[in-house]
Order: C-alpha cells, then sequence, then structure tokens
C-alpha cells in the first residue's frame, strides 16, 4: 500500500550544501581544474568540500545531467573525455549561439561596458604572463560572459554555459596545446566591432573567437 504521507522536503542545511558543492565543484570543471576523463568519487567529492555523501551525490546527479560529467554502467564518475566529433558538435553550437548573444548586447553595449572588456581582457594578458591555464580560462569566459549578459537572454546564456561546462577539461588541453603568449587577437576585433557598432564584424569576430582554438584539437 502506498505510504498516504508526503514526502519530507530536504532539510535546509542539505540543501544548501548540495548548492554549494554543485556551483564549486561545476566552477572546478568550467574553469579546467579538472582533466579531460580525470575520475571522482563520491566521499572524495564529500571530502573536498567538507559535506556528507548526499550533497555530493545530488551534485554529481545534477552536473551529469548537464553533461559536465560521465558515469558509466559500473558507476564510475569522471569528467569527459570528449571525441573528435563531440568537439566539433560544441564547437559548432557555439558558434551558432555566441554571436547571437554578441549581436543582442550590441545596442547596450555602453562605454562603461567596453572599458569593463578592456579590463578584463587585461586580466586575460595577465594569466597569459604568468602561464596560469586556469586563470586565463576562468578570465576568458568572464570576457565573454560579461558582454553576453547585456544581451538580456537568460535562455541562450544558459546553453552556452552547458556549453561551456561540457568543454571546460578539453578547454584546458588547448591551452597547453596553443602555447599563447597574448591576449586571442579576436578579443581585439570584438572590442573594435563593439566600439563601431559593427554588428556583422562583431558576429564574426565571435565565431573566429569560439571555434578558431577548439578545431586546433581535431585530427
Amino acid at each position: 500500500m502506498p505510504d498516504p504521507r508526503p514526502a519530507r522536503p530536504r532539510a535546509p542545511e542539505t540543501a544548501a550544501a548540495h548548492d554549494r558543492v554543485y556551483r564549486a565543484l561545476r566552477a572546478r570543471i568550467m574553469h579546467g581544474e579538472l582533466a579531460p576523463g580525470e575520475g571522482l568519487t563520491l566521499r572524495g567529492v564529500a571530502h573536498s568540500f567538507g559535506t556528507s555523501m548526499t550533497p555530493a551525490r545530488e551534485a554529481v546527479r545534477r552536473l551529469a545531467a548537464e553533461g559536465a560529467l560521465a558515469v558509466s554502467a559500473s558507476g564510475r564518475v569522471a569528467t569527459p573525455a570528449l571525441s573528435n566529433e563531440r568537439i566539433e558538435e560544441l564547437a559548432s553550437l557555439r558558434a551558432l549561439l555566441e554571436p547571437e548573444l554578441a549581436s543582442r548586447a550590441l545596442p547596450r553595449a555602453h562605454f562603461a561596458l567596453i572599458d569593463r572588456l578592456e579590463a578584463i581582457n587585461q586580466a586575460v594578458s595577465l594569466t597569459i604572463q604568468r602561464h596560469d591555464a586556469i586563470g586565463y580560462i576562468r578570465t576568458n569566459l568572464e570576457f565573454h560572459r560579461t558582454l553576453y549578459l547585456r544581451a538580456q537572454a537568460p535562455a541562450f546564456l544558459a546553453l552556452t554555459e552547458t556549453v561551456w561546462l561540457q568543454l571546460g577539461p578539453t578547454m584546458r588541453a588547448l591551452y597547453g596545446r596553443l602555447n599563447r603568449k597574448e591576449p586571442p587577437p579576436h578579443h581585439r576585433m570584438i572590442l573594435a566591432a563593439l566600439r563601431a557598432g559593427d554588428e556583422p564584424g562583431l558576429r564574426l569576430a565571435v565565431r573566429g573567437d569560439v571555434t578558431q582554438g577548439l578545431r586546433m584539437l581535431r585530427g
């Protein structure tokens, strides 16, 4: 006979712990702190964030649903090791989503926003000088997200962040291959297009920025 009692809601502290673990682990994956195919254990996640197993399990389940983690038939949890075809697919998604976000942001790209993007791009330069791969990925994504927030298109941005999340470990591998010594050249093109109000030029610059590097990983 079914239990007529309503399911008990999660205790507030458990819900808060789950959200904290989810957000922190999500940031680690998105910023390339974990390598492609790197394994995780629920016990290790719980210990790392000072929680019980339940918040760790819920955070891992949520990230797996977003494609940030892969769970094998045996229950092994790992970051995705993307095939060439999957990298190409995600690069194509970035090429569709991000130029559209930039285009929608352009009418709201006031001088203060452009100044802020210039400052972030300087921070990108500093991470390159320090050979800080994680800092580079984080500030590079901050550059894009700061612009895209002006689009006021939350559904587009949520989809874009899901793609970033799936690509995080791969972006770390890409950083090592690129051996950058200066900020991405397309950032300067993006800034110039924003100043000029050049919508076609902005789309082209964003598309080039988000796909050029990823396509180096194929083959």
